[in-house]
């Protein structure tokens, strides 16, 4: 049988699946208001269709490699870097770990009290130990295996999915059904209400755009499942952009609909998403039954969210594990095959992050915002080894046959690669600027830049410590080996 059966559009729905969601369109609002309506159109004709070809490229001409982007880095670099590629797909999740206990008592208050008081009326410590004390039970449980939650996980993923599309329909078509529909932003017919001010404030937001349009390389492996790769991939691709830009244009105008752009509430990136399905409830007669809905399938999605991925990219990183670069003590397995001194180090780290705030942050809406910020800057990381790869790949055209390509002059090519390369830095770098006035909370200013500084450089320096401790075990092995 010709397993070749999957067609463009196929693809291009797998992909808006994997990519997309409903938060992408509250956080960026929160931080631009109804002008990132200008900059989803911007990010997506400047980075996002051409990081999904250079995606579909890579995964066509390396579709035996089983290690995703850090085999594309080994085939055209180095080991060393290939590790480093690996270290940096793992460790960019110790944040997004850290940020979905919180998320969980966030859906939780909201789906038991009907509003976001229960955790918004939390003293941050408390919060912070209520999270940790999630964590360190679903990293427990994720030793015991957890196949099932990862199932209903999944199928919570989907109605998160339907539920996104199902907000746009139901805002946008609110007006029709009720004339008397007061819209919150003003001026939403005039096209300079969309228009975005290019100033540095502006320019420290676009990394939560990079954050949003992230994760294409999970695509990979559909583009020698097409038909036709050279000709149908670029179809897919167009497809998700298509899909991707719709959404993200409508869901926020949907957003300028029901929030005031010139008068963004503060706990909107917390609670925005929950407190917009009870505004439609209300506009449909339904009540509150769209957010509880909303909020009980946001619940079990980021419950399965974190098991997973607590599990998934530890396997990835020590699966195959080269011992010149991965200590023998980190690869260690129990009798059942667990990682356990992974999960030890992977417990360390998230709980460091989760109680970081005990320092630095007052109440729960600037925690979801520096964590979010935080999760934008780091997670875009791993985005840069796929440019890397795709450069190197140009540089050495002439060794590799690739059924699909992105261009096929390499100059060109390399220079695609570099360029979604330095844009990924730039905003990662300037994404470390804290959101927040610096006059109104210093204190929280300097919190936040501090940590948004020192969190990726410490995680991605311990990956760098760890060859030179597995280069000593092996010399101990070696001595003690020759002793004998």
């Amino acid at each position: 049988m010709n397993q070749k059966q999957i067609r463009w559009f196929t693809v291009g729905l797998i992909a808006f699946n994997m990519v997309w969601g409903l938060g992408n369109v509250v956080n960026n609002y929160s931080q631009q208001g109804i002008s990132v309506v200008t900059s989803w159109l911007l990010i997506l004709a400047l980075y996002f269709i051409p990081y999904a070809l250079i995606v579909g490229q890579l995964g066509s001409t390396f579709k035996d490699s089983r290690g995703g982007v850090s085999s594309w880095v080994e085939n055209t670099s180095t080991k060393r870097l290939a590790y480093y590629a690996a270290w940096t797909y793992w460790v960019v999740h110790i944040p997004y770990l850290a940020q979905k206990p919180q998320a969980i008592l966030i859906a939780l208050g909201w789906a038991v009290k009907g509003d976001g008081t229960m955790v918004s009326a939390m003293p941050v410590n408390l919060v912070a130990l209520a999270s940790l004390v999630i964590f360190l039970l679903f990293l427990y449980l994720s030793t015991k295996g957890l196949s099932t939650l990862k199932v209903i996980g999944g199928l919570a993923g989907t109605a998160m999915f339907v539920m996104s599309i199902l907000f746009i329909l139901l805002a946008v078509g609110a007006p029709a059904i009720h004339s008397s529909m007061e819209i919150a932003t003003p001026n939403m017919t005039s096209v300079s209400t969309y228009i975005p001010k290019f100033d540095f404030s502006y320019f420290t937001t676009i990394s939560m755009l990079v954050f949003a349009v992230g994760g294409a390389e999970k695509i990979s492996p559909y583009v020698n499942q097409m038909k036709n790769p050279s000709k149908e991939f670029p179809k897919g691709m167009f497809l998700l952009a298509g899909m991707v830009a719709v959404s993200a244009v409508l869901g926020s105008i949907a957003m300028g609909m029901l929030f005031a752009s010139d008068n963004i509430p503060a706990d909107l990136m917390t609670n925005g998403a929950y407190s917009a399905f009870q505004k439609l409830g209300a506009y449909y007669g339904v009540g509150n039954l769209l957010m509880v809905v909303y909020a009980l399938t946001n619940m079990i999605g980021q419950i399965s969210a974190l098991a997973f991925s607590i599990d998934a990219p530890l396997q990835i990183l020590l699966a195959d594990a080269d011992p010149m670069y991965v200590p023998e003590w980190l690869r260690q397995r129990t009798a059942k095959g667990t990682l356990k001194n992974g999960y030890l180090l992977t417990g360390i780290l998230v709980s460091i992050i989760i109680l970081l705030p005990l320092i630095g942050i007052g109440n729960m809406d600037a925690l979801v915002k520096w964590m979010t910020n935080l999760n934008s800057v780091v997670m875009p990381m791993r985005y840069l080894w796929v440019f890397f790869a795709y450069m190197m790949l140009n540089k050495a055209w002439k060794n590799y046959q690739s059924e699909y390509k992105f261009v096929k002059n390499p100059k060109i090519g390399f220079i695609a690669g570099a360029w979604c390369f330095f844009f990924t830095a730039f905003a990662c770098i300037l994404g470390m600027v804290p959101k927040l006035d610096f006059a109104t909370d210093p204190k929280a200013w300097w919190f936040q830049l501090i940590t948004n500084i020192l969190t990726p450089v410490v995680l991605i320096l311990i990956g760098m410590i760890l060859p030179a401790i597995a280069r000593r075990d092996q010399k101990k092995n070696q001595a003690m080996a020759t002793v004998k």
